[in-house]
């Protein structure tokens, strides 16, 4: 055994993280003491220090039950009004907002009264243990679904409440309660089990001894599994090897009577092998009633409660596929139920469990007896006979016999049987075997009537003619049976590609899909395409308020959406045909990935029938590749958020670094110049100080300019920029900006042609004075020392352009659509690396927002950058112009 397995042994004796642990107190029958001992359990943790609360005990009247549960916190019972009566029920609510460490709750198969959050009590435990609550429970053993059909066998009596096996099984603890029959009934007798008026009828009807012999039994078998099991878990735990694999139980299935039996037999089998074990339906396409149809369902449910699997194939042959199944799982084992041998059957090949003994090899085979009690007589359904196909076989037969008839002037007896076997292949091709048959008996006599002398008559003169009816009745039947059987192989096809169908559809729709609202648009138009069903999507926002995603407006009762909030927080179905709040409508199944449902999937079906169990498989098969898409464009959204916030990071370290550096300069300039004149004063000659003023004056103005390109990148940013438009010359412009940069431009040769006669700008003055006063600095700073910078204008029909040109390093053509973004700084060129990285940014935006355009090209004499602002040019004031002047 290798160190992993021990691992994973050693691991799964762990209680699950945030999980409670669960205690079960097993009986034979009631009255053993199960209550009792559990008090008596409780009262040790109480007295270890545990906090105990008592959800609900039942102590039937018991003194010495009562005296126990005296001394133990219990929570109030929860008051139910159910058609004018007022029932009690263990408050779920009240235990989980109390949270003790240990709930006692007693009689775990019971059913709690309509209107509960659940149908059944053993849910209500499984949502404490949920919550982390330790459950101490009780529970007899006829109240075990497997062994359902077993005690009704040996008491005569149908137990009405179940629990499935797996909530036993997985139980931390398991403690079988024991009392001799003798005793038990002895107690009986004395009125300690039930009220001493009862007592008599019980003791005929239930409680003898061999019954509770035969209890006492199976409650031993019960527990002697778990201990098994917990047995092989301690050999794992100790490293020593684990019993070889001992494959896998299928048990076969059909919509007959002891469809539920066979699987609680085959849960009972599998248990006590340790096998996993799968319910297995061939659907061949054979017609079926509805009674059938429910029984299946029935059983398939049932097979799920009791933790198996459901798998239903389509084929032609059962005892071919199951045999092919069971060697694709790796199964040991096949049980079937044992089929009555009609007359077709032994015609063809014997009932199904003959045919498996006869073909399967290295496979067991059990055979589980159907009479076991008189069947219950069922009515038959005068609808559920296709009485359409069968009179489409009579009248198929009365044609082809006038057919032939007509022709039988021309053709020879044996070619006018051709005519019957012509009608037979219809009619097995249009219905099913049954009518195919029906049609050749019918033609058989036809023939022997008609044309088999002497005519008119049943009887046969001729030896050979015996032969040819004999032949044509066999050829008969076996073309209907290979026509009806190839139409019913056509028919699982057409079932077949309509689902994979439905699944390809769905998945190419979703595949195009690239947010959660184009697949929940993909989703509901795939399934608003199921006309016999409402279907709808639901999202819970942070509010947890629901949000209909899909399907049109929907109306919700108090206990449809208390439903969904269960399933939506517990990522299990519930709703209608479950067994947590089935009272309304709907069908609520989580949409869920690895970190929790992502959407809710609602189905209501519009006849008000129970949603069929193959539909519900296509559901949740659907849901799948929809789970899948709904986590992909989540995940694409978190990228996408996450690159938003990358970005945010890069453009705040990009600021921050900017602000530290170049609106540092100037304080530190000026703070300089102040703490010189403090600490001089008048001992500072008149023009040194005018200097210092003057370049404080100066920094304070290059301070201002940063701090305005900054609130006015802030304004774009958020959309908050108006624009006061007036008339401006652009020679004003110019000159401002030329006025406001003199002292940085001091050092240049500076070369300015703006003509007074260009045309006016309908334009916001500061805002273009402002882009291009970041223009001529951005020049200015990358201009070498003495250099050349020129500022010429100019205008055509439609624009008036402003052109400043440096002689700098330039920019690389590379890197000329960069410089405009936001904090861009090149490692070259124009910028250099230096500035806040706003300037151009700004002057994109400004110009941007009056209809205008930036372009990049070289600088003066194919050395530098030259910046080029366009600004559109509108209708001149007091020109006769048709229209209103343009504004932008």
């Amino acid at each position: 055994m290798n160190h992993s397995a021990r691992a994973d042994a050693l691991l799964a004796d762990l209680p699950r993280a945030g999980r409670g642990r669960l205690k079960v107190f097993l009986g034979a029958a009631p009255g053993v003491g199960k209550t009792y001992a559990m008090l008596q359990a409780a009262h040790t943790q109480l007295r270890q220090g545990v906090e105990v609360l008592a959800g609900v005990v039942e102590t039937h009247g018991r003194a010495e039950t009562e005296a126990l549960l005296n001394g133990l916190s219990q929570q109030p019972m929860l008051r139910l009004e159910y058609r004018g009566v007022q029932l009690e029920e263990m408050d779920l609510d009240g235990l989980l907002a109390a949270r003790p460490k240990l709930v006692l709750v007693d009689e775990l198969a019971h059913s709690n009264a309509p209107g509960s959050r659940h149908a059944k009590r053993w849910q209500d435990v499984q949502e404490l243990l949920a919550a982390g609550i330790d459950v101490y429970t009780t529970v007899n053993v006829q109240h075990l679904e497997s062994l359902n059909d077993q005690v009704r066998g040996i008491t005569g009596v149908q137990v009405r409440e179940t629990v499935p096996d797996w909530v036993v099984q997985e139980a931390y603890e398991l403690l079988l309660i024991d009392l001799p029959p003798r005793e038990l009934l002895e107690r009986l007798r004395e009125g300690k089990v039930y009220v001493p008026e009862q007592a008599r009828a019980a003791i005929d009807a239930f409680f003898s001894q061999t019954n509770l012999n035969a209890l006492r039994e199976l409650a031993m078998q019960t527990a002697a599994v778990y201990v098994d099991d917990e047995l092989d878990k301690g050999y794992r735990q100790q490293g020593q090897a684990a019993p070889a694999l001992r494959g896998r139980l299928l048990v076969g299935v059909d919509g007959d009577l002891h469809a539920e039996r066979l699987v609680r037999h085959a849960s009972r089998v599998a248990e006590r092998r340790h096998l996993p074990w799968s319910l297995v339906h061939v659907d061949n396409g054979t017609v079926r009633d509805e009674q059938s149809r429910l029984r299946l369902q029935s059983a398939q449910q049932l097979a799920e409660r009791l933790g198996g699997e459901v798998v239903v194939l389509r084929a032609g042959e059962v005892a071919k596929t199951l045999i092919q199944h069971a060697g694709e799982r790796r199964a040991s084992l096949l049980l079937v139920g044992q089929s009555r041998l009609t007359w077709r059957r032994r015609l063809f090949g014997g009932g199904l469990a003959t045919r498996l003994l006869r073909d399967a090899h290295g496979l067991e085979i059990n055979v589980l007896d159907n009479e076991q009690s008189p069947p219950p007589t069922v009515s038959r359904n005068p609808h559920s006979l296709v009485w359409f196909d069968y009179g489409l076989a009579l009248i198929a037969t009365v044609l082809a016999s006038a057919l032939a008839w007509g022709v039988s002037s021309v053709l020879a007896l044996p070619n006018i049987s051709l005519v019957f076997l012509a009608a037979v292949l219809l009619v097995a091709v249009r219905s099913s075997l049954g009518p195919a048959l029906a049609c050749a008996a019918l033609s058989f006599l036809a023939y022997d009537f008609l044309f088999i002398p002497p005519n008119f008559s049943f009887s046969i003169q001729r030896e050979e003619d015996v032969l040819t009816l004999l032949f044509f009745l066999l050829m008969a039947a076996l073309t209907g049976k290979l026509a009806a059987r190839q139409r019913r192989q056509l028919q699982v096809l057409r079932d077949t590609q309509q689902e994979t169908t439905e699944l390809l559809d769905l998945s190419r729709k979703l595949t195009a899909a690239t947010d959660r609202k184009a697949v929940v648009s993909a989703a509901g138009q795939h399934l608003s395409g199921w006309k016999e069903l409402d279907v709808c999507l639901l999202n819970r926002d942070g509010n947890g308020a629901w949000n209909v995603e899909a399907g049109g407006p929907l109306q919700l009762s108090e206990a449809e959406r208390a439903a969904a909030d269960w399933a939506w927080s517990h990522d299990q179905p519930a709703g209608k045909g479950t067994g947590t709040l089935p009272m309304g409508r709907w069908w609520w199944w989580p949409i869920s990935a690895e970190e929790g449902p992502l959407a809710l999937l609602g189905v209501c079906p519009k006849a008000g029938q129970p949603l069929s169990g193959q539909r519900r498989r296509l559901l949740m098969a659907l849901s799948q590749p929809l789970a899948q898409a709904l986590a992909r464009a989540r995940l694409a959204q978190d990228l996408e958020a996450a690159r938003l916030h990358g970005e945010t990071e890069q453009l705040r370290s990009a600021l921050l670094a900017s602000v530290s550096h170049d609106l540092r300069t100037p304080l530190t300039s000026m703070r300089g110049s102040i703490d010189t004149l403090l600490a001089l004063g008048e001992a500072i000659p008149l023009s040194d100080r005018r200097e210092l003023l003057e370049g404080t004056r100066d920094e304070a103005e290059r301070l201002d300019r940063y701090i305005q390109n900054l609130l006015d990148m802030t304004r774009l940013g958020h959309g908050a920029l108006k624009l006061a438009r007036d008339w401006v010359s652009p020679a004003d412009i110019a000159g401002s900006a030329l006025n406001r940069l003199r002292a940085v431009l001091a050092p240049l040769q500076v070369q300015v042609d703006v003509p007074a006669q260009l045309p006016l700008l309908h334009v916001h003055g500061a805002l273009i004075e402002q882009a291009l006063v970041n223009v001529l600095e951005n020049a200015a700073r990358f201009s070498p020392a003495h250099g050349h910078l020129q500022l010429t204008a100019g205008a055509d029909d439609s624009e008036l352009w402003f052109a400043v040109s440096d002689q700098g390093p330039g920019i690389p053509e590379e890197d000329r659509a960069k410089i405009f973004d936001m904090f861009y700084t090149a490692a070259r060129g124009d910028r250099g690396g230096q500035g806040t990285g706003l300037g151009l940014a700004i002057c994109m935006g400004m110009v941007g927002a009056h209809g205008g355009r930036i372009t990049v090209g070289e600088g003066i004499g194919g050395q530098g950058t030259c910046i080029t602002l366009y600004l559109p040019l509108s209708a001149q004031p007091g020109m006769d112009n048709e229209g209103p002047e343009h504004e932008h």
